[in-house]
């Protein structure tokens, strides 16, 4: 009777070790897939939402560059027949941005610059292309300057929003690698614990 309890006894000790090690590695796993989700979440908007959007600022700065050595020249033939297609790509470009997640004061830049170059396409579109040369010629570089500035915020937003998820990875790898190694450690001690009872 005594060893059948005693064989029991070991089954059970045996299977509670068991599912000791089964519910450490299922818990282990489970927080390691999560931290795993965010590293590629991380990765996923560097890419979609910061190399893109950086690409798309360098696209917009071009356009604008194009229009202000037009300006400096006092280049009549881009505003008579270049400039349509410049803004229309512009748009473009904008509207692609838009479609990017934007952080919060990702969004005041963009109001802003969407809003200066909807100004200066709106002087564009009133005045005769002798005028944008020549009168409004100042009051236009003042424009694309400004467009500029909002540009180059932008992109600095871009620098620091990709660092930022490239902390937020490098912390939940951190974390996989601690769980790794405390389930090595908890694994040793459960199986000594195991051999010793």
């Amino acid at each position: 009777f005594i060893n059948s309890i005693m064989t029991v006894y070991n089954k059970v000790k045996w299977v509670l070790g068991i599912l000791m090690v089964f519910f450490l590695i299922l818990t282990t796993n489970l927080i390691d897939r999560n931290s795993f989700s965010k590293v590629k979440d991380s990765v996923v908007s560097i890419y979609e939402d910061r190399l893109i959007a950086k690409n798309l600022i360098l696209k917009l700065s071009a356009l604008i560059h194009e229009k202000e050595l037009a300006l400096a020249k006092k280049d009549s033939s881009f505003f008579n027949e270049r400039n349509t297609t410049v803004n229309a790509e512009i748009k473009l470009l904008l509207n692609s941005y838009q479609q990017t997640s934007l952080t919060k004061e990702e969004q005041d830049a963009f109001s802003s610059l969407k809003s200066k170059i909807e100004a200066l396409m709106s002087d564009e579109a009133n005045n005769e292309p002798k005028a944008l040369l020549y009168s409004k010629s100042e009051s236009l570089q003042k424009k694309t300057h400004a467009i500029k500035d909002v540009l180059i915020s932008l992109s600095e937003i871009q620098l620091k929003e990709g660092q930022r998820q490239m902390l937020i990875s490098q912390r939940e790898l951190d974390m996989v690698e601690l769980f790794t190694h405390i389930e090595v450690y908890v694994l040793v001690l459960l199986a000594i614990i195991i051999q010793v009872v």
